[in-house]
């Protein structure tokens, strides 16, 4: 999706117009005459598919309803926050001052949503999270301002926790990036799997090469190992894992995001039989996942993933609030309200927030096989968790 081509001198004008309104006392809300979104994601990089498939999702959504959310003709700016706290915060403050944004979404990384978070709460536009999901705003610092469609971070590692457990594994090695969603990931891990973690080993973000992390883990002789390394980092780990010989001895596990079909359509083969976590798959039966898959197949041709699954809800959530509030999105009270209802189709089936506004979902096992026309890609076995709340609700004060 483009950025709309618009007149330095447009730009001015409409700034003064903006500008012109906020000193004007009006007796009511009105129905705008378009809805701004600002996305804000990771497209460039080791880290870029993600934020591509964000995009993606979130774009055809748009296109399936004509150009419009609830009834609103869309205009979506794109920033790219290189995966980059400080970039993302000069990026965000562009979109809420010079381009005066209504929502915002597309964040992929955690810490760059920390960095991001406090300008959007405090500019009150209200940002829907299409993946990033901090614990600190499940819990303490919840805001109302912020709704994540996606999951909160600890919650597809906890399902795999559960499985590892359940399957028996006796003796495990946890690898994941050294910042807030992998630490959040291992909190998750091991709240479910209450075996012998053998070593715990953090990497740098964006890490690319792992020959010592794998003879670490090597010499730790465990018995499976999981992994949490999304886009780019888990592809390079996986294909050095197999490429080692550790996969003869070691049976790898890892949430969705690092088993996704991004992931394997650079791996190929060499992932088949690996175990991940997922609130979502793309052959979920039910009629929104299935013509989300069929439409995003024809415009993208390739399986979306669990990302872009993501970027289409959100879109579909914004749709639903700016619906319920008859455009009138100036409404702030009206439409925080109308988005926590979440009056919409999702993917997944039946979809509702918890009081701290992140998901309360299920969560699938699927494993890596070849589909009948001889595709890599995820295949899925059964529910791990039902209606699976995040463990950081309790935390937060709001209602």
């Amino acid at each position: 999706m483009k950025k709309p081509s618009k007149s330095p001198a447009f730009l001015l004008a409409l700034a003064a117009a903006a500008t012109a309104a906020l000193g004007v006392a009006m007796p009511a809300a009105h129905a705008a005459d378009k809805l701004k979104v600002g996305m804000l994601s990771t497209l460039s990089g080791a880290g870029a598919g993600l934020g591509v498939d964000i995009r993606d999702g979130f774009a055809l959504a748009v296109q399936q309803n004509g150009g419009k959310l609830g009834g609103l003709p869309v205009e979506t700016v794109i920033a790219d926050d290189q995966q980059n706290p400080e970039v993302a915060k000069q990026s965000a403050e562009r979109l809420l001052k010079r381009d005066k944004v209504d929502v915002m979404t597309g964040i992929v990384f955690s810490n760059v949503m920390l960095a991001v978070g406090p300008g959007v709460f405090a500019a009150q536009v209200p940002y829907i999270s299409a993946n990033a999901g901090p614990s600190q705003y499940a819990g303490e610092q919840c805001n109302p301002y912020f709704f994540n469609v996606a999951w909160q971070n600890d919650n597809l590692h906890e399902a795999i926790g559960k499985t590892v457990m359940d399957k028996g594994f006796k003796k495990v090695v946890v690898l994941a990036p050294n910042y807030p969603a992998g630490k959040d990931a291992v909190a998750g891990f091991r709240r479910y799997y209450k075996g012998v973690v053998a070593d715990e080993i953090y990497t740098k973000l964006g890490q690319l090469d792992y020959s010592a992390e794998l003879a670490q883990a090597r010499a730790a002789r465990p018995d499976a190992m999981y992994i949490f390394l999304p886009g780019g980092m888990g592809i390079n780990f996986i294909k050095q894992f197999v490429g080692a010989g550790l996969s003869k001895d070691v049976t790898l596990f890892g949430p969705g995001f690092s088993a996704d079909e991004d992931v394997i359509k650079a791996v190929g083969e060499p992932m088949l039989g690996m175990f991940n976590s997922s609130h979502w798959a793309h052959d979920l039966d039910n009629a929104a996942n299935k013509r989300f898959v069929a439409d995003f197949v024809k415009a993208y041709g390739r399986l979306p993933s669990l990302y872009a699954s993501q970027g289409y809800d959100a879109a579909l959530l914004i749709g639903a609030a700016v619906r319920d509030v008859k455009g009138k999105i100036e409404d702030k009270p009206a439409l925080l309200k109308a988005l926590k209802a979440a009056k919409f189709e999702s993917v997944r089936g039946p979809f509702r927030f918890n009081h701290n506004q992140y998901p309360v979902q299920d969560y699938y096992l699927r494993v890596i096989t070849k589909d009948p026309q001889g595709r890599v890609t995820n295949r899925t076995l059964g529910k791990i968790f039902e209606q699976h709340a995040d463990a950081y609700a309790p935390q937060c004060k709001m209602k």
